[in-house]
């Protein structure tokens, strides 16, 4: 997936280029944004300096903060509930800063937990909220904010030229992390000497931006390793920062996650899965034509089976249209012919009503017969005697249905004739 790094220029500190009294950034002025291009987050594909409405498209945008307007701090983590937290930090916090916690932004390290150390990142709220709006509006949906250097176990010393002041004079810096914090210093100044003999104490990781590589190795006394600013923002991608937090978190986290999911799967690395599924589907299509092609061609056999046999059994049968309702009815016909009585005749339904008769129950005092269906008059019977009836009846196939003093007596359809 590709990503776009955004720098966010430092703030500018002096009232020179302050904006209705508020500290402004380089992009404020209308100098636009540095960025970094890459196809796969781990090469630099592309890089430079754009206004917002032409910065390039990528899958993933990210922001990267100066080291400049970040401050660090270290607590041990209160146990307080997600809604309270950040107010709870703000009060640990209250005689470290030197800003109201109100116009702070706070953000803690990834994975903090309860009770445990864990270094807290402060950043000037208002400029920070002020900077994503205006990414937002330009169409930019920015999914974490990073710095680009923070405290840690292994030590790590960058040297690069800031410009981030008021009167535009460039200097040479240096960003020092380690576990106890991290130092931004000014080569210039009798301060970055003092700590150099602490900072050599262990081995330290220096690298320096190619411009000030040279004066960097002659300060220091020994090698750097070259590394643009455009190399160590995407390293900053690949850490798990993510500076948006409390209420600068991101919204709409449910659409992100699945917009999220759905470029993981399109990726190159999830391609055998996509060919897999892909492959199962068609399987599972082709797999269901099939079957329904068997289907379709045991019914056609079962049909030509059922015409063949109306043909044998009733060679005057001619046109054969509905085979099982064309065999029924000439069924019916020899039937009748021989005189022998059928379901739906009289004698039939007589015998039924005899054999489920009441107990107790005297003859029946009149009978309505109609082709397949007799009714008797049922006066005074009762809703038990009722039941009985209906009960020895449907065993043998019988229906039968109770109105008004009378019961019909008819023969209850298969499951699934046709009529």
């Amino acid at each position: 997936m590709s990503v776009l790094v955004i720098l966010i220029p430092p703030r500018v500190r002096l009232g020179a280029h302050a904006v209705d009294g508020a500290e402004a950034s380089a992009s404020s002025l209308g100098e636009g944004y540095h960025y970094v291009l890459s196809a796969d987050g781990l090469q630099v594909s592309n890089h430079g300096l754009a206004q917002l409405s032409l910065l390039p498209r990528a899958d993933i945008v990210v922001a990267v903060i100066a080291d400049s307007d970040l401050s660090w701090q270290r607590l041990t983590l209160p146990k307080a509930p997600a809604g309270k937290l950040r107010a709870a930090l703000g009060g640990l916090l209250e005689d470290h800063l030197l800003e109201d916690d109100e116009a702070l932004h706070l953000a803690l390290a990834p994975g903090a937990q309860a009770g445990e150390p864990v270094w807290v990142a402060a950043m000037h709220k208002a400029w920070l909220r002020g900077e994503l709006e205006k990414l937002e509006k330009g169409g930019l949906s920015i999914e974490r904010v990073l710095p680009l250097s923070w405290p840690g176990d292994t030590p790590q010393g960058h040297f690069f030229e800031s410009t981030g002041t008021a009167t535009g004079d460039a200097r040479i810096m240096l960003c020092h992390a380690d576990e106890g914090g991290l130092s931004l210093l000014r080569l210039d100044g009798s301060l970055a000497r003092t700590l150099l003999s602490r900072m050599s104490e262990q081995p330290t990781l220096w690298t320096a931006e190619p411009a000030v590589a040279a004066p960097a190795e002659r300060w220091l006394g020994s090698s750097v390793k070259v590394q643009t600013e455009a190399e160590r923002a995407l390293q900053a991608v690949r850490s798990l920062w993510n500076l948006r937090q409390f209420d600068l978190a991101a919204r709409h986290r449910g659409t992100r996650a699945l917009r999220n999911s759905v470029r993981q799967f399109l990726s190159p690395a999830w391609r055998p899965v996509r060919i897999g599924l892909a492959t199962l589907l068609l399987a599972q299509v082709l797999g269901l034509n099939a079957w329904a092609w068997h289907q379709r061609q045991a019914l056609v056999e079962r049909r030509l089976a059922q015409e063949e046999m109306l043909r044998a059994t009733f060679p005057n049968v001619r046109a054969v249209l509905d085979a099982p309702l064309q065999m029924r009815r000439e069924t019916e016909v020899l039937r009748a012919a021989a005189g022998r009585a059928g379901d739906s005749d009289l004698e039939a339904l007589l015998g039924a009503a005899a054999s489920a008769w009441p107990d107790g129950q005297g003859p029946v005092q009149a009978l309505r017969f109609e082709p397949g269906r007799l009714t008797l008059s049922t006066p005074g019977w009762s809703e038990q005697q009722l039941k009985q009836f209906r009960d020895r009846l449907r065993p043998g196939g019988w229906a039968v249905e109770s109105a008004e003093g009378r019961v019909s007596l008819i023969r209850a359809p298969a499951a699934g004739a046709r009529s």
